[in-house]
């Protein structure tokens, strides 16, 4: 059962960093090149959108690390499975009080009600969004670790 846990973790947070990594390093330099309105138009589609699912992602995913580490506890590498938490905990935190504001605003904007400092506030936005890459790279990182 415990191996059905990490597996099932692994991939569940396996898959949450892919798609944070493909918005900060794919889609959004993506969207920055489109001309005009295009490129704000899309992120403001992908707030709406990725905004209603990364919360249940994000929360499942440490559900997930914290029943691993407590159905592990004896077991090795559950020391990388609760540092691996600690950093999922962390990217919550960081979502909630750095992104998500930016993002709630974004995704009602369009050309015509959009304020003037839009571009200034999405590169805020990508710029937090790296670091909070960054801190679910290192967590899934560990939790891979946490297997060998």
């Amino acid at each position: 059962m415990l191996t059905t846990l990490e597996v099932v973790t692994i991939v569940v947070v396996g898959v949450m960093v892919g798609v944070e990594f493909a918005v900060a390093f794919v889609i959004n330099p993506i969207l920055n090149a489109l001309p005009e309105d295009s490129g704000q138009l899309g992120r403001a589609h992908g707030a709406r959108m990725l905004g209603a699912v990364m919360p249940v992602w994000y929360i499942g995913s440490l559900a997930l690390v914290a029943a691993w580490a407590i159905a592990g506890w004896h077991h090795d590498g559950v020391g990388l499975v609760v540092t691996a938490g600690a950093l999922l905990i962390l990217s919550v935190i960081m979502s909630l009080l750095l992104l998500v504001p930016i993002n709630n605003r974004s995704k009602t904007w369009t050309p015509e009600n959009r304020p003037a400092d839009w571009k200034q506030q999405s590169n805020r936005w990508d710029r937090f969004h790296y670091i909070r890459v960054a801190v679910i790279v290192a967590a899934f990182a560990l939790l891979a670790a946490a297997l060998a």
